[in-house]
C-alpha cells in the first residue's frame, strides 16, 4: 500500500477522537504546571496553565470528522499537549524525509536502538552526556562511517517504577536512530554490519562491556510503526508526571538537551522540508469541512462555545489543504 494512502488513513481514523485526545492531555495540565512552576517565571507559568484552553476545530457536514485548526499552545517541551503535537509533526516530517531519500537518493534504511543499563537519578544527566560522546565515537568508526550516508538520532528517557524489578526507581536513556545507507549495503558482505558487531561497536564506544544487546533491523518501506517509534515523545508524560521528585529529575537532566539530531543526507533533506521543497510528498486532506467549532476548557472538559458555517472564502482556504501532521497516540 502506498505510504501516502496509509498516512491519509491514519489521519482519517484519528479525526473522530481528536477532541478526546486533547481532553486527556489537558487533564494533565494542573499537575504539569504545578511541577514545572519552580523552574519557570510567573509569565511562563501562566502561559503553561492556559495551554489548550481554547481550541478551534474544523468539522465536516455530519460533524463526524474534526481537524484541529488552532489552539492556544504554550510550546513548552514538557507540556503534555505540546509534546504530543510536536510528536505528530515529527512523525510526518521523518516519514517524508525517508520517502524523499528512498526515491530521490536511492537509499535504504537501518533502524538502530542503542541502550545501556539503567541509572539512578543522580547519574542521569551524566549518562546522557556520555551517550552523546559515545554516539559520536560510534559514528566516527571507519566501518560505520563508510556505510552511513546520514542519520536521525532521537533521545528517549523512560522511568522504571516497577517495585518488583531490580532496576526499580531508575532511568533508562537510549537512542533511536535511523541510518540511510546505499542499497549495496545489504548485498556486500564486506560492508554489512550484523547485530553482534553493532553490539561490539557500541560496547567499545561506551567503554561498557555490560551492555548485552542492541536492536538493529532493516526498515520496511511501508512500516510507519518504525517512524512513530523514532518520532515519539523523548519523555512520556506518564513517566515524568508520576511524582514531583521524578519530574525534577527529568527536567534537570533534559533541560537544554537536543532531543532530535539530523546529519548528512537527512540534514540536507530537513532543510528542504522546512523550506517547503518536499511538500510534494504531503497528502491533501480529502475531508470537506463546512463548520468551525470553538471549544473552551471548563473545569474537566471542553465545552462547545460556538459553531458557525465557514464562509465561501474560508472553504476555499481551509479545504484540500496539505496535512502537516500524522496523528499519533
Amino acid at each position: 500500500m502506498n505510504n501516502n494512502i496509509k498516512k491519509s488513513e491514519k489521519n482519517q481514523q484519528t479525526k473522530n477522537n481528536i477532541l478526546q485526545k486533547c481532553t486527556s492531555k489537558k487533564l494533565k495540565n494542573p499537575k504539569f504546571t504545578s511541577y514545572i512552576a519552580p523552574f519557570i517565571s510567573k509569565t511562563v507559568k501562566e502561559r503553561c496553565e492556559s495551554c489548550g484552553d481554547l481550541t478551534i476545530f474544523l468539522a465536516d457536514f455530519e460533524m463526524k470528522n474534526k481537524k484541529l485548526h488552532k489552539a492556544s499552545f504554550c510550546g513548552n517541551r514538557f507540556c503534555p499537549m505540546c509534546s504530543w503535537r510536536m510528536s505528530c509533526k515529527d512523525s510526518l516530517k521523518i516519514s517524508i524525509l525517508m520517502e524523499h531519500l528512498r526515491k530521490e537518493e536511492n537509499k535504504e534504511f537501518i533502524f538502530l536502538t542503542l541502550t545501556a543499563p539503567n541509572v539512578k537519578e543522580d547519574k542521569l544527566e551524566e549518562e546522557i552526556k556520555h551517550y552523546n560522546k559515545s554516539f559520536k565515537k560510534l559514528m566516527g568508526r571507519k566501518e560505520v562511517k563508510s556505510i552511513v550516508k546520514g542519520y536521525i538520532r532521537k533521545l528517549e528517557v523512560t522511568y522504571n517504577s516497577d517495585m518488583s524489578s531490580k532496576s526499580y526507581d531508575t532511568y533508562h536513556p537510549h537512542f533511536h536512530v535511523v541510518i540511510a545507507v546505499n542499497k549495496t549495503y545489504f548485498k556486500k558482505s564486506d560492508l554489512y554490519i550484523n547485530q553482534q558487531r553493532w553490539l561490539e561497536l557500541w560496547q567499545e564506544a561506551t567503554g561498557n562491556s555490560s551492555i548485552t544487546q542492541v536492536d538493529v533491523r532493516k526498515s520496511k518501506s511501508n512500516n510507519l510503526k518504525e517512524v512513530y517509534e523514532l518520532a515519539k515523545y523523548s519523555a512520556k508524560d506518564t513517566d515524568y508526571l508520576v511524582s514531583r521528585p521524578v519530574f525534577n529529575v527529568f527536567y534537570r537532566a533534559l533541560k537544554g538537551k537536543q532531543f532530535i539530531v539530523f546529519s548528512g543526507l537527512f540534514k540536507d533533506a530537513n532543510t528542504m522540508y522546512e523550506n517547503g521543497e518536499l511538500d510534494c510528498y504531503k497528502v491533501r486532506d480529502e475531508i470537506e469541512y463546512v463548520y468551525m467549532m470553538c471549544y473552551q476548557w471548563k473545569k474537566r472538559e471542553y465545552e462547545n462555545t460556538s459553531i458557525r458555517e465557514l464562509t465561501e472564502e474560508e472553504r476555499k482556504q481551509f479545504n484540500k489543504d496539505l496535512l502537516d501532521v500524522i496523528e499519533v497516540d
